[in-house]
């Protein structure tokens, strides 16, 4: 079975486009499994569903995305497996755009748009840096230049990225995604690999429950910013 995982902003297009690459593969659908994490809810698995791809959705309430995802992904392949997919995607919503649900060896997909402005690029951490390709979308919805300077900046921030552009509605551009991602690595396990990057450090008294504000409160891994006259 083959991995690959899928992040991007709120919005960015990812479920539509994973939808066009499923087609664009010319996989039957029933070969296809998808994993779903967010934070509060999602209505996405009725476009899965409506597709004929089997779903499931994870949701991390409180606890971080990144650390909800790492304490399941090797739960989900083994799902993968048992369910007899040839294909199997995880879409992750990087809420902080710090987030990096990457694992070394796994094919990583970053879906980001151009609506969001041509700067964001450069606001986005391990979710665009580490990616191995990254799927640009909405772009017809914005000016030749516009598209120019947010692929620059992109570049800026990850040089080693296959850049593709792809249409979520049309699915213009997920046939290239498709021939990036034929060669996706087979695996059983997850088990002893390495995420790219660390998750963002989460130990601390309002990681635990903790809303009163103050020094007297803070406890544990906290950072403080400098303020002076």
């Amino acid at each position: 079975m083959k991995l690959i995982t899928f992040a991007g902003p709120p919005s960015s297009g990812k479920t539509s486009v994973i939808l066009k690459l499923i087609e664009a593969l010319d996989m039957d659908p029933s070969d296809v499994g998808v994993v779903k994490f967010d934070c509060l809810t999602s209505f996405d698995y009725l476009r899965y569903e409506e597709a004929g791809v089997k779903t499931v959705t994870g949701y991390s309430g409180k606890t971080c995305p990144d650390h909800f995802f790492v304490g399941n992904i090797e739960d989900a392949v083994q799902w993968g497996l048992r369910s007899g997919f040839r294909l199997l995607i995880t879409e992750s919503a990087g809420l902080c755009n710090r987030c990096s649900p990457y694992i070394n060896g796994i094919a990583s997909v970053c879906v980001i748009d151009n609506l969001s402005g041509v700067n964001t690029p450069r606001k986005i951490g391990p979710m665009l840096k580490l990616a191995d390709y990254v799927a640009v979308t909405k772009g017809d919805i914005v000016s030749q230049a516009e598209r120019e300077v947010f692929a620059f900046n992109i570049r800026q921030v990850n040089a080693s990225a296959k850049l593709v552009s792809v249409n979520g509605i049309t699915g213009q551009g997920a046939f290239m995604l498709a021939k990036h991602l034929r060669d996706a690595k087979d695996i059983t396990t997850l088990k002893d690999l390495k995420l790219r990057f660390t998750t963002p450090a989460a130990v601390c008294s309002y990681c635990t429950g903790e809303t009163r504000i103050g020094e007297i409160y803070q406890m544990g891994t906290l950072k403080k910013m400098g303020f002076e006259l």
